[in-house]
């Protein structure tokens, strides 16, 4: 039954669904990755994570309205947001480090009210637009694919660390060791929150060509980030990436069958068979 049912899809909407799925996955991993960093080596679940994707789209926008240059609103909007990340981290956050993980869940959520609430106040309702920095595309099939989706894909896989992401890997596997070795832990906590931020911003500029940009845009992809966290394993970079490029695949292929607005439901059933059969994650390594 189920080969009938595949067979009745022709195999260009099943490629061109997988291309979706991966694009779509790339960028949410992005999101997720900078969510999954926080978590893992902070303990802080950061609710306000979406509305610094949000902030950095808005950024990008207005950047790109002065100069014209995505690449340098790209640039610009991801430094500005690490800053901003910086502070906020700095002013509200290292204070409630190692007391009651409901404190910080807490001030995260009402940084996410305050910023969303800002953004309506300063931009408005209507949603705006980012110029794609190039509109060539190339025939897939029987549709015009924008070379554009292939582009932010390979930007968002692209996102590695060096010299620092050694002394955050240190810092996760043993805080006091890691202080102990002349490791400024404290700076690499708030580099830690910046990097997280600057990675939501990226993701929102990018993805801002696709989707458009309004004060409510954090709120679906930051739902989704915590999904992709919760099923790949919290605080495993790795298993984020895999499970954003896997749910996404999932809904992709989903909305062959119905609307897209109904595929999302497959994200939320993954995540309700995760927390019951595997609740540490499906992309963590079983102990042997």
């Amino acid at each position: 039954m189920f080969d009938t049912v595949l067979g009745a899809i022709p195999f260009d909407q099943i490629l061109i669904q997988t291309i979706n799925g991966i694009v779509t996955g790339m960028i949410l991993a992005l999101v997720a990755s900078g969510l999954t960093l926080i978590f893992g080596i902070m303990d802080v679940v950061n609710f306000a994570h979406g509305e610094l994707f949000m902030l950095g789209a808005y950024v990008g926008v207005l950047i790109m309205t002065v100069t014209g240059d995505f690449w340098l609103a790209l640039a610009g909007a991801s430094l500005l947001i690490a800053l901003f990340g910086a502070v906020v981290y700095l002013v509200t956050l290292r204070p409630l480090i190692g007391r009651d993980p409901l404190t910080t869940i807490l001030a995260t959520f009402g940084i996410s009210l305050v910023l969303q609430n800002y953004a309506l106040w300063q931009f408005g309702p209507v949603a705006r637009k980012i110029q794609e920095p190039f509109t060539g595309q190339f025939t897939l099939f029987y549709l015009q694919y924008p070379w554009y989706r292939l582009v932010i894909a390979a930007l968002a896989a692209g996102i590695k660390f060096g010299t620092y992401g050694i002394w955050i890997r240190a810092t996760t596997q043993d805080r006091v060791m890691a202080e102990a070795m002349g490791i400024p832990v404290p700076w690499v906590l708030t580099g830690v929150f910046a990097i997280g931020s600057a990675m939501a911003a990226a993701s929102g500029v990018l993805f801002a060509p696709a989707v458009g940009v309004n004060y409510a845009m954090g709120t679906d992809w930051v739902l989704k980030a915590f999904i992709v966290v919760v099923v790949g394993g919290m605080g495993n970079l790795g298993g984020s990436i895999l499970a954003a490029i896997f749910i996404s695949l999932l809904e992709a292929y989903a909305s062959l069958w119905v609307s897209p607005a109904q595929a999302v439901i497959v994200s939320f059933v993954v995540l309700i068979l995760t927390l019951l059969f595997r609740p540490t994650g499906l992309f963590v390594p079983t102990p042997k």
